[in-house]
């Protein structure tokens, strides 16, 4: 293959104003949806290509940033001219789906207070689990990844500065997680609004200005006087009087649910980010030593 197709390639262009990542170094993603999205990319061993798409993120090459249901849109500016666009395509949850998820949220009213406060709790990933609708991919192959770039990787570094900025944006509004899955932030936090109020015998209450601050906005938005989650878990629980459970005060009544899933990764997944070292150090002979010795000492269920 000529190599003119690449001959006028080196360093991006500059660009101001551009979508900068907040942060400069180190890990990037603060929240547990954020840091989950990108510890499920990592994951993927996609290596360099992610080192080279988290330095662009943090140059500002990413010019702008969309999030649609089922697809995220960028537009990234490289070595050329003329930017890149970067598309990210993930199934979303059909209605019928949505219905049940909702219905779920609806019934508990811990969900529904964390949601309508704005807040995302990490319990939320094991019941969408549980309702047969993984929030995050579980393969690469999930995800549709299109760059108009010259570059044959998938992810290039402009689809993998994508993914960073979009972390970074889950960071912002944790519901835009959501709403790449099909439900915007208004659509599921009116469909709760009715749910509970229907639930309830309540008239909807009207959706707020802005997110409750206090937890006596919290309990006035989701009616927590009638906890349907907790009340449909200890029905049937005949009372007991104190003296006679003094020794099992701090115990639950009912068994606690699983702990929520964590990704499960090989001891070598750091080995196969940072690639094969340098020849004057060992350089893939070395690698290969490294990982049957992480392998012995350090498997995963440790």
């Amino acid at each position: 293959m000529s190599t003119d197709r690449f001959a006028d390639y080196g360093r991006p262009r500059r660009v101001d104003g551009g979508l900068r990542a907040r942060s400069a170094r180190g890990a990037i993603g603060r929240s547990w949806w954020s840091r989950r999205f990108l510890e499920v990319l990592e994951s993927f061993a996609l290596g360099t290509r992610l080192t080279r798409g988290r330095s662009y993120a943090r140059a500002g090459q990413v010019l702008t940033l969309d999030i649609a249901p089922g697809r995220v849109s960028a537009v990234v500016q490289g070595s050329r001219p003329q930017p890149y666009q970067v598309s990210i395509a993930l199934q979303p949850f059909p209605a019928a789906l949505w219905s049940r998820i909702e219905a779920e949220l609806a019934g508990q009213a811990f969900f529904s207070a964390r949601l309508l406060a704005g807040d995302l709790p990490d319990e939320l990933e094991e019941l969408f689990v549980a309702a047969g609708a993984p929030l995050f991919p579980a393969g690469v192959d999930e995800l549709t990844q299109r760059c108009n770039c010259p570059d044959f990787a998938v992810p290039c570094k402009h689809l993998a500065a994508t993914f960073y900025l979009l972390a970074e944006a889950f960071d912002a509004d944790p519901f835009e997680l959501l709403h790449w899955r099909g439900r915007s932030r208004a659509e599921l936090l009116d469909e709760l609004r009715a749910r509970r109020a229907e639930a309830t015998g309540a008239a909807p209450p009207p959706a707020p200005v802005a997110a409750p601050s206090t937890s006596d906005e919290i309990a006035s938005e989701v009616d927590i006087a009638a906890p349907l989650g907790a009340a449909r878990a200890l029905a049937g629980l005949s009372a007991t009087p104190l003296a006679e459970s003094a020794d099992r005060f701090w115990l639950p009544p009912v068994p606690l649910p699983d702990r929520p899933p964590r990704l499960v990764t090989g001891p070598d997944l750091l080995l196969r980010q940072l690639g094969a070292p340098a020849p004057a150090i060992g350089g893939p002979g070395l690698l290969e030593r490294l990982r049957r010795a992480y392998r012995a000492f350090g498997p995963a269920d440790r």
